[in-house]
């Protein structure tokens, strides 16, 4: 393996580590590094790129790109595209934006990209003769230093003269320490290893060494001590390989994959661990999350080379007014400072960008921020929910029309931290399955028999007690988890209705269905599995939508598809909290409903406003003239139940009827 090729071995290395796809080609587009990230991201293996042309580029139409990528591989710049469409291995095309910069190893120009994304052995030899065979293959091999047990040195090999700089006379005698850099890091690498040393342990790792000329270079060492009787070490060998090149390219890399290189500033990748850091550490900090307004409508009003200005320039007077603190670049338009400034001078940063405007061509452009201010450890305790925080205090500045930097109330970061323990808590509650469902009765106004019931999720922790419905359903939603407590209430209410159906009682069991949950193109197979592992006939399942859901399913054929699907199995859809979104009489007819649910907010008026009884008694007309059921939520008086009867309603459901119980208590309501 050539040095080139060692070079390029330990690239791959470091770009493994990446969270996101990279890759190195060489001035003729022939691959040269392709991390883990990047096989899967695009399907395509190292071993089908490594030394081939670039996946994303036709080897017999690269002269049309040949004017740009001779561009590119001159400019010292780094080059930045947007929304590129690159095709992977399966022929799916992925958009992802990508930032190209061209750098040199070994006199050849190379570009990286960051997607957004022996002889044979005598025998029997004599113990001296193999002692005499292993020095001279060692000092072959490696750089070497040998040195007595009080860490003078009293032999270097000429491979360790040639690297170091220094010569024999000058060397002998010389302590082990004056060999790595007189800082607080060189001293404490030569420590550790002395220290191993003198246990009697072998150490071995990555250092920095200093040169007679006092120019650093890296070496893997391997520091051995060296027995002659069983007690105490004689002396010991030092062998090092020089991996100062490996170490340099690392650095080059890790500063390509963690500053950002429009603006200099460390990206978000390199903000997380430098913030993680300070908490370990329990440094307090105050961490600032700035956000340029309407950025996108000032990237349509000017042109790209003025939005390029407008980052720069704002960077800059950002580290002149930030002095001394730590900053990045985590969006496209979003910065974090952190910073032990007070909050009256972050807020002044407002004025000083009007005192400090940026001009392009000679014209002042109208910039407005939005930040939030959160202290660590008096608001937030780890990283991401600092920058949950911001994002809430940003969302309170932008819908006060923007233009300020503020800090949450101690409530507000009461009430994130306590849902963040929510989603915590409630991730467990589902692993250990420690939700439970109630079922609240639906009462026939014809017969005067409860024919149905609704499963409604309750949860009840063992560290923060009850979490109400109307608390967990908008984090489930949030966090994605709503999906998982769908798949927990199908096969409980399915389980349940089928342990109805046993004794004879045929209830229709009622489950709530989020849009998210059938924009999984497998909600009709799981649907289905479900049903047939607990062995539960379709009709005895009604799944309810809201009238959001039915307004998106409207323009996803896939997910009209699939409900006709379960429609044909035999399963009801009911549309929920009718009349209080998004109404609309066409999805009536795209959709398979077969009822509606009259939202309790009509039936709460019903008995004493007559327009109430007025729209109540058109909503169940309207039901009728198209064959659909009707039922009324929200139930609570003799009376409302009384007129909904007189009106023709078919069913009700409400605390009058029953609150949410146990199936136990639902089965002794019908006796």
């Amino acid at each position: 393996m050539n040095e080139t090729q060692t070079i390029f071995s330990t690239a791959n290395s470091v770009l493994n580590q990446m969270p996101f796809p990279m890759m190195i080609v060489n001035h003729e587009g022939i691959v040269a590094a392709w991390n883990r990230q990047a096989e899967k991201t695009f399907g395509y293996s190292a071993d089908e790129v490594l030394g081939k042309f670039t996946p994303f580029i036709e080897a017999e139409k690269s002269g049309l790109h040949k004017d740009g990528w001779t561009k590119l591989l001159r400019s010292p710049e780094p080059f930045h595209f947007d929304k590129m469409a690159f095709i992977a291995k399966n022929k799916e095309a992925i958009f992802s934006s990508a930032l190209a910069k061209a750098f040199t190893i070994e006199n050849e120009r190379y570009v990286f990209f960051h997607f957004e994304m022996t002889d044979e052995i005598q025998k029997d030899p004599s113990p001296y003769q193999e002692l005499i065979s292993l020095k001279a293959g060692l000092e072959s091999s490696f750089m070497m230093l040998t040195m007595d047990q009080e860490g003078l040195i009293n032999f270097a090999n000429n491979n360790f003269l040639k690297r170091s700089k220094w010569t024999p006379k000058r060397i002998i005698g010389k302590t082990f320490w004056q060999m790595f850099p007189q800082t607080d890091n060189g001293t404490a690498d030569a420590n550790n290893i002395w220290t191993s040393l003198k246990n009697g342990k072998t150490w071995k790792g990555e250092v920095e060494k200093m040169s007679k000329d006092g120019l650093s270079y890296w070496v893997d060492l391997t520091a051995i001590p060296i027995f002659v009787t069983c007690k105490n070490p004689s002396y010991f060998i030092l062998l090092e390989n020089d991996i100062t090149e490996k170490k340099l390219l690392q650095n080059r890399l890790e500063k390509i994959a963690y500053i950002d290189q429009e603006t200099g500033l460390m990206n978000r990748y390199r903000l997380e661990q430098i913030v993680t850091d300070m908490i370990q550490e329990k440094n307090h900090f105050t961490f600032v999350y700035l956000s340029i307004d309407k950025f996108y409508s000032l990237k349509e009003i000017y042109d790209e080379q003025t939005e390029i200005v407008l980052l720069q320039e704002f960077t800059n007077r950002m580290k002149i007014y930030f002095q001394d603190s730590t900053m990045a670049r985590v969006g496209i338009d979003e910065f974090v400072v952190l910073t032990p400034l007070g909050e009256w001078f972050i807020q002044g940063f407002l004025a000083y960008l009007k005192q400090h405007p940026i001009y392009v061509n000679s014209r002042a452009i109208p910039l407005s921020i939005s930040g939030g201010i959160t202290k660590y450890p008096e608001d937030q305790s780890s990283y991401s929910h600092l920058v949950k925080a911001s994002h809430a205090a940003i969302s309170k500045v932008r819908s006060d029309g923007g233009g300020n930097i503020i800090s949450l109330t101690k409530a507000d970061h009461k009430a994130l931290s306590t849902k963040a323990i929510i989603e915590k808590r409630l991730l467990i509650a589902l692993d250990k399955k420690n939700l439970k469902v109630l079922y609240q009765p639906q009462l026939n106004l014809e017969t005067g028999k409860i024919t149905g019931v609704e499963a409604l999720v309750r949860w009840e922790d063992e560290e923060i007690g009850i979490v109400t419905p109307d608390v967990l359903i908008p984090i489930a939603e949030e966090t994605g988890l709503i999906n998982d407590i769908g798949a927990f209430m199908l096969e409980q209410a399915c389980l349940q209705a089928v342990a109805w159906h046993k004794k004879g009682l045929d209830l229709k069991v009622s489950i709530n269905s989020s849009v998210r949950e059938f924009r999984d193109k497998n909600m009709v197979q799981h649907i289905r599995k479900v049903l047939e592992k607990t062995n539960c006939p379709a009709k005895l399942l009604q799944i309810e939508i809201t009238e959001k859901f039915a307004l998106e399913a409207e323009a996803e054929t896939s997910i009209i598809q699939q409900m006709k699907q379960l429609e044909t199995d035999g399963i009801v859809f009911v549309l929920d909290d009718f009349g209080t979104g998004y109404a609309s009489f066409r999805f009536m007819q795209l959709l398979p409903l077969a009822e509606i649910k009259i939202d309790q907010t009509f039936i709460s008026t019903l008995q004493y406003q007559k327009k109430a009884q007025k729209l109540i008694q058109g909503m169940i007309q309207f039901g009728k003239s198209i064959n659909m059921r009707v039922l009324a939520e929200g139930v609570e008086t003799a009376e409302q139940l009384e007129l909904l009867t007189s009106f023709g309603c078919d069913a009700a459901q409400g605390y009058h009827i029953s609150h949410p119980i146990t199936p136990k208590e639902v089965e002794k309501l019908l006796k």
